[in-house]
């Protein structure tokens, strides 16, 4: 009778590590993608609204020119927008409260940026020799408001 209850005990056991197993492994799983999760839906997001509050999204969407971008007012947000038709990435900063760019363009002319003579829509055009990418100054009126975009093709 000892010897049948030894066995049982040691069935039971191997029974339990299995299943404890499969729930670290569930545990470990979940916890993963919980981290993980908003820079998946991140990754594949249409476009976004957010601060500089929300780091997360700042560090993920904001490229180096719009981090370093002076603060020309104390309200401001930013914008992406990820264009499938013509493969492009969007991403500004709206400045508001104010009508004057001079900091924004010097910053630009200290970044080695130039100024092009024609632009492709209402704005000044800014862009870096031999880039791709397209950094536009626009006064939006009737809001008293600057945007500043990096357009980058790919």
């Amino acid at each position: 009778m000892v010897h049948l209850s030894i066995k049982q005990k040691v069935g039971h056991c191997l029974m339990r590590r299995p299943i404890k197993r499969a729930i670290a492994v569930i545990v470990i799983i979940s916890a993963m993608l919980s981290w993980f999760w908003p820079y998946i839906t991140m990754n594949f997001a249409g476009r976004a609204h957010y601060t500089e509050i929300d780091k997360r999204k700042y560090e993920f969407y904001t490229p180096e020119i719009l981090k370093r971008m002076p603060r020309i007012s104390s309200r401001y947000d930013f914008d992406y927008v990820n264009v499938t038709g013509p493969a492009s990435h969007i991403y500004s900063i709206r400045f508001y409260d104010i009508n004057d760019s001079s900091r924004v363009d010097e910053y630009l002319k200290s970044a080695r940026y130039l100024k092009q003579k024609r632009c492709h829509v209402e704005a000044a055009c800014w862009q870096r020799k031999n880039s791709e990418e397209i950094v536009t100054v626009s006064h939006l009126t009737g809001s008293n408001a600057i945007l500043v975009s990096v357009i980058s093709n790919f």
